[in-house]
């Protein structure tokens, strides 16, 4: 797909050992604080005081916390966007040696990826992406591109709009209050990939 964005603009540039080692603080104290409660109630001053760091070394590097918490669902979203660019298929476009998957089969297998990713890394997507911080990531426009591209493949009107709408699922806050209601990652799956499959799906 040449629409898909780019994965990096290149490797950053080497740290100091004390920088790199207040990081590795960081984010390990942030993780921890992220996954034992509510994401949304930690404060930069938790996670300095459990880093173990003064307040000025840790807003030199992060100015907020949800900075912090896109640190560490970074690597993860940017293995789901490797897949999304050059995976097997029905997730990646598929191989010259064979034909490429539908478009609701490809926006399926995307829902399935994510709420892998959901469940396992829900309560940092909860520190970063909530309310609008979600539409001006990275990673959202990355999937709104990567949607827009299947729904216009697919030959549907406004792909763009559309986008927006087929990722409304998705949102951090829906995926926790449909877990805590009692509804499994496999029932959400399969009711996503029937979405998929009612909009792109050939009529």
């Amino acid at each position: 797909m040449t629409t898909e964005l780019p994965l990096a603009d290149g490797p950053p540039p080497r740290e100091r050992a004390d920088a790199a080692r207040n990081r590795a603080k960081v984010l390990a104290a942030a993780e921890r604080l992220f996954a034992e409660g509510d994401p949304t109630a930690v404060t930069m001053d938790d996670i300095a005081r459990t880093a173990g760091i003064g307040r000025g070394t840790l807003y030199r590097r992060y100015p907020d916390r949800a900075s912090i918490a896109r640190a560490l669902l970074d690597e993860h979203e940017r293995a789901l966007q490797e897949r999304l660019l050059r995976g097997a298929p029905p997730l990646g476009p598929g191989g010259a040696d064979g034909a490429a998957p539908a478009p609701a089969e490809r926006l399926a297998a995307f829902y399935a990826a994510m709420v892998e990713l959901l469940e396992t890394h829900v309560h940092l997507v909860l520190g970063a992406e909530t309310g609008a911080a979600r539409y001006r990531t990275g990673a959202y426009a990355f999937w709104r591109l990567h949607v827009t591209h299947l729904a216009r493949e697919a030959g549907r009107p406004d792909p763009e709009v559309l986008a927006d709408q087929l990722l409304a699922p998705l949102a951090p806050e829906l995926f926790r209050h449909q877990r805590d209601g009692g509804l499994t990652p496999e029932r959400i799956t399969a009711a996503l990939a029937a979405l998929a499959h009612g909009v792109l799906g050939r009529d």
